[in-house]
């Protein structure tokens, strides 16, 4: 007869929050930029949190931090634009990724779409789409987005860029490994 033995478990809510981050730094995560105009003029940041929820319809989830000036303000927007980044777009996702940083100056990275949204010129993929609804759970807000119009330039092989453990990374043919029989 085999015993168990009960493995501690973390009771403290500072100890929880902190395996918290370690677990997720561990965690890697595909590289979006998400775009917006509120009516306030042209606002985007860098997540790592968007996933796929629904094929038909099109939707997919987003996680809004309350901490970011620019997630409050994407939370209003009616429709936002969804730029999945390749390793070739690291400088924009540094970009939009530092506090402060204008975003929207140089305007040759940018234009708007005929529905007004702001989007990035050189994305390969990108999804526009309609905010559906919205859950605020200890201070995010996460929100579904209906899609309502897609970008995907296939001429060329996915070059994913990944964020894990506080660095950037790339995908490549390297690094794929197969499962064993």
């Amino acid at each position: 007869m085999t015993t168990m033995t009960a493995v501690p478990t973390q009771t403290r809510s500072a100890e929880m929050s902190q395996d918290f981050r370690n677990a997720f730094r561990t965690h890697p995560a595909g590289v979006a930029i998400v775009t917006a105009d509120p009516g306030t003029g042209p606002v985007g940041l860098t997540a790592t949190s968007v996933s796929s929820v629904s094929a038909d319809p099109p939707t997919i989830a987003l996680n809004l931090s309350a901490l970011s000036r620019s997630a409050q303000k994407i939370r209003t927007a009616e429709h936002v634009v969804v730029h999945l980044l390749g390793r070739e777009q690291l400088d924009l996702a540094q970009l939009f990724a530092t506090p402060g940083a204008d975003r929207f100056g140089d305007t040759s990275l940018w234009d708007r779409l005929p529905s007004g949204e702001p989007y990035l010129l050189n994305s390969r993929v990108w999804m526009r789409g309609k905010i559906v609804g919205s859950i605020d759970v200890n201070g995010s807000t996460l929100a579904a987005i209906e899609l309502v119009e897609t970008h995907v330039d296939t001429s060329a092989e996915p070059t994913p860029l990944v964020y894990c453990s506080r660095t950037w990374h790339k995908l490549s043919e390297m690094s794929s490994v197969s499962p064993t029989a």
